[in-house]
């Protein structure tokens, strides 16, 4: 079974971020902001729960309480006229904190109701304490406005943009946000409209992996395993050694030689996000412009977490790299067809025979009995995804496959 993305029709949505400066006065303005959306957000978590507890006390055929954005919109209004300092800031962010709220509640309900397994669900909305948290708030189009290349938030917090490109059209919305280093960004989001490349006429079938992060029918186009956790490893050990050594006891303030460990700790695990995602887009975009259609594994990487392999699983960042592959595909209007993953490593791409018994991990060969195809594994498996998708492997390399000629490339 294969689902099918991007007709290259529609527009959508797209983020565009960049780096914040921020002053003195607007990093006391944004701090004050984020105290007040994260009283309202444990508000809303108190209120859940209690609704939670009061309805598992109720019979059976009671009707229940609700706690849904009306309800909990209504108690903040009540809460900016009882208190003078929740009503000092913007009732903007205060309101998206709910929404915010509501999606991640309605999400973990959702899990709940479909009984999915602990370890699938969306757990509920929990309190962000102070220390813990980092300041993330989202303002509409009516709570902030770009001026003279800064943007003006609600509540007089000005901030200057780094503009690293410039905005396609007026956004609709802004996250502001913190990261682990202290760094603020703004995040638009911007309405867009699909950006056509030329055809080429090529088809190209994907495999995920771990030796190769992407295996492909295009032997130029496979994404080697680039290994940037393993490279950071010695320096991210260094700094955590040194966490260890400084850790505070239970209930005591961080001191400065473990605040500094720990901020070097952060940046090393943020070049690392980044080298994955660059290397990622690149590809991504290589692909994108090289061909016309793709048919991409529908892998879900998760499983691996509790493998042998879960490290070099997490250094491959397979899924952020699936991710920015369908994202460039839709942007650009090209067609990508999720393959669904079972069998596709017992399946022969020439004569679709399949083994009697999964091949080991350790058997890197593919081997038909049936019409003596023999093959790399991981390249026989993309083209099984040209199959299994109904393009035509022929237009993957140049070649045509044995037996009978396959359909064309719709």
């Amino acid at each position: 079974m294969t689902t099918r993305q991007g007709t290259g029709e529609e527009s959508g949505h797209a983020r565009y971020t960049y780096r914040l400066r921020v002053s003195v006065a607007a990093r006391a303005g944004l701090d004050a902001e984020w105290a007040r959306c994260r009283w309202v957000w444990n508000e809303c978590v108190a209120m859940s729960r209690k609704v939670n507890d009061l309805n598992k006390r109720l019979p059976g055929d009671a009707d229940k309480v609700t706690c849904g954005p009306a309800q909990l919109d209504k108690l903040l209004t009540e809460a900016r006229t009882a208190m003078g300092w929740l009503r000092e800031g913007s009732s903007v962010p205060q309101q998206q904190t709910i929404r915010d709220f509501g999606k991640s509640r309605a999400k973990a309900l959702k899990d709940i109701k479909a009984k999915l397994p602990m370890r699938q669900r969306a757990g509920m909305p929990r309190i962000k304490r102070k220390r813990d948290a980092l300041p993330s708030m989202n303002y509409t189009r009516r709570g902030f406005r770009l001026k003279d290349g800064r943007l003006h938030l609600a509540g007089g917090i000005a901030l200057t943009v780094v503009w690293s490109r410039g905005l396609p059209a007026d956004p609709t919305s802004v996250r502001v946000y913190r990261d682990s280093l202290g760094h603020w960004y703004s995040s638009f989001v911007v309405e867009t409209a699909i950006e056509p490349l030329p055809e080429t006429g090529r088809v190209i079938g994907i495999d995920w992996g771990v030796k190769e992060t992407a295996t492909t029918t295009s032997d130029a186009h496979d994404l080697p395993h680039r290994q940037h956790g393993k490279s950071a490893a010695a320096k991210l050990a260094r700094h955590q050694k040194q966490m260890a050594r400084r850790k505070p006891a239970r209930g005591r303030a961080a001191s400065k030689g473990y605040r500094a460990a720990s901020r070097a700790a952060a940046k090393v695990h943020k070049k690392v996000a980044r080298q994955r995602q660059d290397t990622g887009r690149k590809w991504a975009k290589t692909i994108v412009r090289d061909f016309d259609q793709f048919a991409v594994e529908d892998f879900r990487p998760k499983f691996l977490a509790k493998s042998t392999m879960a490290r070099k699983a997490a250094d491959a960042a397979i899924g952020a790299t699936k991710t920015a592959l369908t994202e460039m595909a839709r942007k650009h209007g090209r067609i990508v067809h999720l393959v669904h993953p079972a069998h596709t490593t017992m399946d022969c791409a020439q004569c679709d025979a399949r083994t009697k018994h999964a091949l080991p991990l350790s058997e890197r060969t593919y081997a038909c009995t049936a019409c003596g195809a023999v093959s790399p594994r991981d390249k026989n498996s993309a083209r099984v995804m040209l199959v299994r998708a109904g393009l035509n492997p022929a237009g993957a390399d140049g070649r045509s496959p044995l037996g009978a000629p396959l359909p064309e490339a719709a």
